[in-house]
């Protein structure tokens, strides 16, 4: 038991920097600091710049044949994941609304595994838990750019090998990996600046979510029932659900760890992004994103610390 609250206090208070980081993006929306356009740029500018840096950063290490295995290990768990996901949230998601559905599904099943998690598997496990978190973060793009398009869209024709295979994540661990297994030493002037490129992954994200959640109606969204069945799906029913099996299939230390942070993250921006570009529900979108994130301080800290204790 105290080693459960030491592990919780110590999520608790990464967590509680991602809030406060998330109440600066609040504030500048409430003092017009952050315009709309401004805040898409933002979004932009984290997932095809500093994504792929945080990535590429957690790959310059020696090559090690163990630590191989390990992330191809961390593939399959993330892919698995989100074939798990997909099928429970099919199966138990349903609303006459079609929009409303096609949002709900997709918010369930991909989380802020970029945004929130690699932030915090970096503080609690550094850089070798974004080294599996970008695993999970490869998968995620895979899954996104394919099942997922076509989930809010409604339209298969979208989904094209092209748009999966460069997309930001996808390019950075093609990068990383690269350097990773031909164990190459980039100059001193190189790795600090993917360093300071990568230091932007905790504030920037934040920032966003919190303008976007200065936009939206949390009331409105928690008079909805399905809000409550896609959040409970997100932050609780998947995340158990993915410790209990790992757990029970002997996966451990810090790739268990990583895996369950990245499962047990809010629901992920890319559900808004998707939702506006694709005819989604835009709206919904934004509550989902916004009210998983405050409910996943009580969450995140708790699922977390259970996964550091059993680890």
């Amino acid at each position: 038991m105290e080693n459960f609250l030491s592990n919780f206090l110590t999520v608790g208070e990464q967590v509680l920097v991602l809030f406060l980081l998330i109440l600066v993006g609040f504030l500048c929306n409430k003092a017009k600091l952050l315009t709309k356009e401004a805040n898409k740029r933002i979004s932009d500018l984290v997932v095809i710049v500093v994504t792929p840096c945080v990535i590429i950063k957690s790959f310059l290490r020696e090559f090690n044949p163990e630590m191989l295995k390990m992330l191809l290990l961390a593939l399959l768990i993330a892919a698995l994941s989100h074939v798990v996901m997909f099928l429970f949230s099919y199966l138990f998601i349903r609303d006459k609304e079609e929009q409303k559905k096609r949002v709900l599904r997709f918010a369930s099943i991909f989380s802020n595994a970029g945004f929130i998690a690699l932030p915090l598997q970096e503080a609690l496990l550094g850089e070798i838990g974004v080294f599996f978190g970008a695993a999970y973060v490869v998968m995620f793009n895979i899954f996104a750019w394919s099942w997922g398009l076509c989930l809010i869209s409604g339209d298969k024709s979208k989904i094209t090998v092209k748009k999966i295979l460069f997309s930001p994540g996808i390019i950075g661990v093609v990068i990383g990996m690269i350097l990773f297994v031909a164990s190459v030493q980039l100059p001193d002037v190189i790795k600090t600046t993917l360093t300071h490129i990568s230091n932007l992954n905790t504030p920037l994200p934040m920032i966003v979510v919190g303008y976007y959640l200065a936009e939206s109606n949390l009331l409105e969204a928690l008079k909805d029932k399905g809000c409550y069945l896609c959040m409970g799906m997100r932050l609780i029913f998947f995340p158990l659900l993915a410790l209990g099996i790992l757990y029970l299939c002997g996966v451990r230390d810090a790739i268990f760890v990583s895996m369950v942070v990245a499962i047990s993250a809010p629901v992920g921006a890319m559900t808004t992004m998707f939702s506006e570009k694709f005819g989604g529900n835009t709206i919904l979108s934004v509550q989902l994103v916004s009210l998983s994130t405050l409910f996943s301080m009580v969450t995140m800290p708790v699922i977390v610390a259970l996964a550091q204790m059993i680890a």
